[in-house]
């Protein structure tokens, strides 16, 4: 292959994982227009592959042991792409056939070199996939933790990467958030979540406060349940508070997206405390009507947070 040619598939392959990045835009901006233009087409690599993949996991009707066979052959691409340096088709496109399966290698295992990223942080990740598939249920809340250990923390420290910080005082606080993040978004798909069958609260806390399986069945927020979230929501709290200072160990435009997805994430928290963990009424999320909240927010980032 010419070399121009080479490198026009690699900028079609990057393009393709932004149009997937920007058509799955949940509660926080994906490569947004605040992160450096130079980061940008990575973010959307790494996104992408992680979206498909948690799409294998959760949606649709599959049963588990389909499920796992996609994980299972997305994690032999993700293997075979960084040995070719490309998205060459593998027995997994004859199990996980899409038609950016091809861009979304292509443009990782570029990112990848270029980043010098871990091959083991996206293993993490099909880790936690792999566990959507196959528990429902978690003892403790050492064992929720760990789960976010792999699904959350990962993206954090691949953003770090990605930007070339490896810093070890940055890792502790970007998992900190990025835990923060996965846990309030728990508490938030609590009903959705439920009605898939999964539950992240675990069950030591749920015993401890006397809260039912049976009230979420009925859909109702009772008391007890109310209590279990609350100490949720508080140690959701701390974790953000925590990894605060991730958003300030970096510089330029990268610090804002961070300070943004810091800020969203606890409006959200702040949400569902003021109404009662009541998801089965509504499930609060974030909105145009947010964004000036948010980037006043960031930019007086220094002054304290009114009570």
């Amino acid at each position: 292959m010419p070399p121009d040619s080479g490198r026009d598939a690699v900028t079609r392959a990057y393009a393709a994982c932004e149009r997937i990045a920007r058509r799955h835009y949940e509660n926080f901006p994906v490569a947004s227009i605040l992160l450096p233009a130079s980061m940008r087409p990575h973010i959307a690599a790494i996104y992408a592959f992680a979206r498909l993949a948690d799409d294998f996991a959760d949606e649709g009707d599959l049963p588990p042991a389909r499920r796992l066979a996609l994980l299972d052959d997305w994690g032999q691409r993700l293997w075979a792409s960084v040995a070719s340096g490309s998205g060459s088709p593998t027995s997994a496109e004859r199990l996980a056939p899409s038609p950016c399966a091809d861009s979304i290698f292509l443009a990782l295992s570029h990112t990848i070199r270029a980043c010098s990223l871990p091959v083991a942080l996206f293993e993490d990740l099909l880790s936690a996939f792999r566990q959507d598939v196959v528990t429902t249920r978690y003892a403790t809340w050492a064992d929720v933790l760990d789960y976010c250990r792999r699904s959350a923390n990962p993206v954090g420290r691949l953003v770090l990467r990605v930007a070339g910080r490896a810093d070890a005082n940055l890792d502790r606080a970007s998992d900190a958030v990025c835990t923060a993040l996965q846990l309030t978004n728990f508490w938030q798909d609590l009903e959705r979540d439920w009605r898939k069958g999964r539950l992240y609260v675990p069950r030591d806390e749920r015993e401890r406060f006397g809260a039912r399986e049976a009230d979420l069945d009925a859909r109702v927020m009772s008391a007890a349940w109310r209590e279990a979230l609350s100490e949720m929501a508080a140690r959701t709290r701390r974790l953000f508070a925590e990894g605060r200072a991730v958003c300030d160990g970096l510089g330029g435009r990268l610090r804002y997206e961070l300070r943004l997805t810091w800020l969203g994430g606890m409006r959200v928290l702040d949400r569902l405390e003021r109404a009662g963990f009541d998801v089965f009424t509504a499930r609060p999320s974030l909105g145009s009507s947010d964004i000036p909240a948010l980037l006043w927010g960031a930019v007086a980032w220094g002054r304290p947070r009114p009570a």
